[in-house]
């Protein structure tokens, strides 16, 4: 089945935050980032974002590494509910904006192998575990903005306009005149992309996320490398510049025309990406499945994500959630 047949039939798929953010639950030094908190405007505060919000230095939010061992983990449990819930393929972030990999780096050692008491690699677990049970497997990797980074991106945007957050790390670094984003682009984030191109076996899609400074010619070489590495495996849009083999719409976003060309809409279960212990504003399974619906009668993929938690558990009313839309899916 070629890449594009593939993705138009899917429909549904499960998307996984999964970090150290996972550890701070959406709280920080007894502030709660939600909506009481007064610097929280337009979209909802959402929790992976806990450490730009918050300005928690670099050496501070490293230290979440020593605590990060999440048991709990099972790759196959989690692949097996993606299953039951109907969902064609899986997508998780291999590296978010904080700049922690979950996956064995060579080229940085701020990852779950070498910096975690739990020396696992996450990706290969869950690459191994969708193999065996004929679910596609990708990877969300932030490709510009990197919080552990001197010159990670976001720099071209320098008011907190993002839920009260900077796109940068302007607090570690805060002279904005002296980032280049180049710098990361060469030292960090080439190496990394292929890594993750060229040691977990086949990849469906490489999600990327955020461009902002990142060049056209930067976006070429990404994309290059992604058909070099996997000549079959799809790019979303967030890549920047124009590029991608599929449009990613925005955060949420439940379009209402038809889609001729290959389109996906990523959306939360609740209000947040990655996990917050006190959001309970759980979509109910009736609910996802009128959007699915709604997306899928529209030509639109329904990318549904989960959070787990610090422990490796993605929470009980979300799994509930995904059972009951498999039930009723039948």
């Amino acid at each position: 089945m070629d890449n594009k047949k593939w993705f138009r039939e899917a429909k549904f798929g499960m998307m996984i935050h999964w970090g150290l953010y996972s550890l701070l639950a959406g709280e920080y030094k007894g502030k709660r980032f939600d909506y009481s908190d007064p610097m929280v405007k337009g979209w909802d505060p959402i929790g992976e974002w806990v450490m730009a919000r918050y300005q928690i230095p670099i050496k501070e939010y490293e230290k979440l590494a020593e605590a990060f061992n999440p048991v709990y983990f099972d790759a196959e449990e989690w692949v097996l509910l993606a299953k039951e819930a109907g969902m064609q393929y899986i997508i998780i972030t291999s590296k978010h904006h904080e700049g922690f990999a979950l996956f064995d780096s060579e080229a940085d050692e701020f990852n779950i192998v070498k910096a975690t008491p739990f020396k696992r690699d996450v990706i290969k677990e869950l690459s191994d575990a969708c193999k065996k049970h004929n679910v596609k497997f990708g990877l969300y990797y932030s490709q510009e903005l990197d919080w552990h980074e001197e010159h990670g991106g976001g720099y071209n945007i320098t008011e907190p306009d993002n839920k009260g957050c900077m796109w940068c790390n302007c607090w570690d670094y805060p002279e904005m005149n002296k980032k280049d984003f180049s710098i990361c682009f060469e030292k960090k984030i080439k190496p990394q992309v292929k890594e993750i191109l060229t040691k977990y076996g086949d990849l469906a899609v490489i999600w990327f996320d955020t461009p902002g400074v990142i060049t056209k010619e930067q976006s070429k070489e990404l994309y290059d490398m992604v058909k070099k590495y996997q000549p079959d495996c799809l790019v979303n849009s967030r890549i920047g510049n124009g590029m991608g083999d599929y449009t990613s719409c925005g955060d949420n976003e439940i379009p209402e025309d038809y889609k001729t060309e290959l389109y996906e809409s990523a959306c939360t279960l609740n209000d947040t990406w990655g996990y917050k212990s006190f959001d309970n504003n759980w979509k109910s399974p009736e609910k996802v499945l009128a959007i699915k619906k709604h997306l899928n009668d529209h030509g639109i993929n329904y990318l549904l994500n989960v959070g787990p938690d610090y422990l490796g558990r993605i929470p009980a009313p979300s799994i509930d959630i995904l059972k009951t839309i498999g039930k009723l899916s039948k």
